[in-house]
């Protein structure tokens, strides 16, 4: 029985969509590989089928490393129209307000008494020159460090 053929079984008997690592701990002694790493088979197979068939494949990728059966997704969602799902997928930027100021009139400095938020409250950055040298390191050992 082959690795896709598994995991086939695996999700039909499931029919929930599961991450690469859930279907090998479910899958077992099942699969065919003896690979000392059956994620990376799983995942490797489960990806090329859905590259080389598209639409065709059995399986779909519901999120990253998430697959399930593509059967079983489009008996879980109704078709919708295709320009609703784009209408929900685009995103409504908000208005800025417009801001009049008067010409030639100064602007607030950052860290001022004049503008109040998590900027003016800010640490004053450390003085030049003061590098600190991590412990257990000397100069020998490339840290670029003389003194």
């Amino acid at each position: 029985m082959s690795t896709l053929a598994v995991v086939e079984e695996i999700l039909r008997e499931t029919s929930i969509p599961m991450s690469v690592r859930e279907i090998v701990e479910r899958a077992g002694a099942r699969l065919p590989s003896k690979s000392k790493t059956p994620d990376t088979v799983v995942a490797r197979d489960l990806s090329m089928d859905i590259k080389k068939k598209g639409e065709g494949s059995l399986f779909i990728r519901t999120s990253p490393g998430r697959y399930t059966l593509r059967a079983l997704v489009s008996q879980q969602q109704p078709e919708r129209d295709p320009a609703e799902v784009l209408r929900a997928a685009t995103p409504v930027a908000p208005q800025a307000p417009a801001v009049s100021a008067a010409p030639n009139a100064p602007m607030p400095q950052v860290g001022s008494d004049r503008l109040p938020g998590p900027l003016a409250a800010r640490k004053p950055a450390a003085p030049a020159g003061t590098a600190v040298r991590p412990a257990g390191r000397d100069s020998a050992e490339g840290g670029g460090y003389a003194g």
